[in-house]
């Protein structure tokens, strides 16, 4: 018995789907599963697969100073980040998300064009601002470029909670004799909440992860962690750095769901 064309036409593109997918997953988790193995090693060498296991690294890991000292500096430049995200996030979604002005729409793509423009020439161009008017770089500039890639992940999830939020109830707060700041005190910001703590979440993790950036704006006391990682695998593959890998992705997985339980996060990032 033949199938018709049509679906014939549908379980082919099925199929290509599902494997295209699959092979996608596979291309992006299998070289974390070869880390988080290797950090495991009881060797003195990354080498795949280990020639035994051992705990000896992340032991090893109490008494890495300078990546104490780096993670410190990326922790506190990404709350820094954080906090100045969502708070010009917030403001430039409550300005562009209901209006259909073109002005609206010019400043929704400003907003955006930093995840357009390469984040290597962002840091470039940064560092030649900065050394123009005059500005050293410095825990600041670091702050100031993490920001500026960072704020259109709060923006994009804020704008998506303000476009699911009822306009009625404003008018209804409003009608009521409530102020602007006080029905958005009250009414919005409690419904565009698990918006914002997504958009913070990201704004986080791409502050804490970020290395063009980082890379032009930092100085000897804002050692970051990624550019620690990466200049000790470059001169002498530390087994230490697949140990810090190990960590880092236990520690992105528990974030994961710990802020899909409170913000649904899946749900805000689509």
């Amino acid at each position: 018995m033949r199938l018709p064309r049509p679906s014939l036409d549908r379980m082919s593109f099925t199929l290509v789907m599902w494997t295209l997918g699959f092979a996608a997953v596979a291309l992006l988790l299998l070289p974390t599963l070869v880390v988080v193995i290797v950090s495991f090693t009881s060797g003195f060498s990354l080498r795949f697969p280990p020639t035994g296991y051992s705990l000896r690294w992340y032991a090893a890991l109490l008494d890495a100073w300078q990546l104490h000292f780096a993670a410190t500096n990326s922790f506190k430049i990404a709350l820094w980040t954080t906090a100045l995200s969502v708070l010009l996030g917030v403001a430039a979604a409550l300005a562009v998300a209901r209006s259909e002005t073109l002005m609206a729409r010019i400043l929704d793509s400003f907003f955006m064009s930093p995840l357009v423009l390469p984040a290597l020439a962002f840091g470039i161009a940064a560092l030649m601002y900065f050394t123009v008017i005059g500005l050293p770089v410095s825990p600041l500039t670091l702050v100031i470029g993490h920001t500026v890639v960072c704020v259109p992940f709060v923006v994009r999830t804020t704008v998506a909670a303000l476009a699911q939020m009822n306009a009625s109830l404003l008018e209804s707060s409003a009608s009521l004799g409530a102020s602007t700041f006080y029905s958005f005190r009250r009414v919005t910001l409690p419904l565009i909440r698990p918006g914002i703590l997504a958009g913070a979440f990201i704004a986080f993790m791409s502050s804490f992860d970020n290395v063009p950036v980082s890379l032009f704006l930092r100085d000897a006391r804002t050692d970051m962690l990624p550019i620690r990682m990466w200049q000790d695998l470059e001169g002498r593959l530390d087994v230490t750095i697949a140990a810090v890998s190990g960590v880092l992705i236990a520690l992105t997985v528990l974030a994961l769901v710990v802020m899909e339980r409170v913000a649904g996060l899946s749900r805000r990032i689509r």
